[in-house]
């Protein structure tokens, strides 16, 4: 290795400071310099000693800021220069975090690197909305996928939902957009049910959290809700919707007011 630094590709967690691992928290704490995402929440960047180095790389929708290789090369000359580097990823690194071309850049640079895990988005709103992702009753898989895919310059290959869109899976789609109506045929020719559950989730543990239960049936008119969001679909979320009604209102009768209404 040619540098004395080094750098920790850190998961933050989907929000909720108190969701961040010991390790992240410790790491962030002794940071010399922090690379961080659009949405990692400021709560967490106050963790930060205060004579870190907190930069905003985040690459959203839209317009681009800082390109993926403008990046590396930060990392990796702050290592260089015998830093304790840690590049902040919302959820967990690994999952559409673009982590494999940071480590590649690393190798490639010769700087030591480590990666530390965190709670993905996905898990993160499933807990928040009291579901679990597996139930050997009725889905004995997940599978994660993202309804985005960054423009290559090459024909953009379909995902194959006949192959993933199991009847007894629970789909955690991340990126889904605001617009479901393809997404709702697609599932619907792919087999799936009309009347499966469905949740569209926004900003999940977080305060600023919003969630929509819905169908796959009805899935083309659910509401706009705020970025970041993301789906899960599956049997698994059979009766959430109603439960979490239910416990949302802190009387039976404004909960029978709320019913009534819906008839």
């Amino acid at each position: 290795m040619n540098s004395n630094g080094k750098v920790y590709l850190v998961g933050a967690g989907p929000g909720d400071p108190e969701l961040l691992t010991v390790r992240a928290s410790k790491l962030l704490r002794r940071a010399d310099v922090v690379l961080h995402d659009d949405l990692v929440p400021a709560e967490i960047l106050s963790l930060a000693g205060p004579d870190a180095t907190i930069v905003n790389v985040g690459k959203r929708c839209g317009a681009k800021k800082i390109t993926q290789r403008e990046i590396n090369e930060q990392m990796i000359a702050a290592a260089r220069s015998g830093k304790t580097v840690v590049r902040l990823k919302s959820g967990d690194p690994g999952i559409f975090g673009r982590l494999a071309e940071e480590i590649d850049a690393l190798k490639e640079a010769q700087v030591a690197y480590e990666i530390v895990p965190g709670i993905t988005a996905g898990i993160g709103a499933a807990a928040a909305l009291g579901v679990s992702l597996t139930d050997r009753r009725k889905a004995a898989r997940v599978v994660i996928v993202s309804g985005h895919k960054a423009h290559t310059g090459e024909p953009d290959e379909k995902i194959d939902w006949k192959m993933l869109a199991r009847k007894d899976a629970t789909l955690i789609i991340y990126m889904p957009g605001h617009e479901f109506e393809a997404l709702q045929k697609e599932l619907l020719d792919a087999g799936l049910p009309s009347e499966m559950p469905a949740a569209i989730i926004s900003r999940a543990t977080t305060r600023e959290q919003q969630q929509e239960f819905t169908t796959i049936g009805n899935l083309g008119t659910a509401g706009r809700l705020p970025a970041p969001s993301l789906l899960l679909i599956g049997w698994a979320l059979e009766g959430a919707g109603e439960k979490w009604r239910r416990e949302s209102f802190s009387t039976a009768v404004e909960y029978a007011e709320l019913m009534l209404a819906s008839e």
